[in-house]
């Protein structure tokens, strides 16, 4: 899904975005400000590109950072969770991952192209998924780019039909009188 389908998404709903990157280096805040209108639903975002900043600035575990390193699937969970409460968002996506041109060294030894993208949303329920993509260094950041809003736009699917299900019983319940 394109970025201005998702703000389109947030902005129906009334609610908002903000995003956690790193290896991306703010290609998903571009991409979403790239949409006019974006400030109906986009927060903000930091772009946490050094360890110590995914610890300090949005809430990291740093033991999870000493033991795992920077690319790990808790560690973009955490990012997300943080800047969604830092910037007060309903909804928080990050990108980590290793965009080249040598793979991570230390712990958690990861080969170009591994990236975790995480989302997390109202009552802090989110996903995490990977990828491991080919190509160079622009490709990888590109497609992180495209995978985290397209995370983002199933959670946001998700979210809507979980809700509706949720109205769907309680009217039900009520027209039979609680049975």
């Amino acid at each position: 899904m394109s970025a201005a389908a998702v703000l389109a998404a947030l902005v129906a709903r009334g609610e908002t975005v903000a995003v956690a990157e790193s290896l991306t280096g703010g290609l998903v805040a571009a991409a979403l400000t790239e949409v006019p209108g974006a400030s109906r639903a986009f927060r903000g975002s930091v772009t946490a590109y050094a360890t110590e900043l995914k610890r300090d600035l949005l809430g990291v575990d740093g033991t999870l950072l000493a033991e795992r390193g920077a690319v790990d699937p808790e560690v973009a969970r955490q990012m997300a969770a943080g800047v969604r409460a830092a910037l007060g968002a309903d909804w928080g996506i990050a990108t980590t991952g290793v965009a080249g041109p040598d793979p991570q060294t230390g712990p958690g030894d990861h080969p170009v192209g591994t990236v975790w993208v995480a989302v997390v949303g109202p009552g802090d329920m989110g996903k995490v998924a990977t990828s491991r993509l080919n190509g160079g260094r622009a490709e990888i950041r590109k497609e992180s780019v495209r995978s985290v809003l397209a995370l983002l736009s199933g959670e946001l699917h998700d979210h809507a039909r979980a809700q509706e299900h949720d109205h769907a019983r309680a009217q039900d319940t009520e027209q039979n009188g609680g049975n």
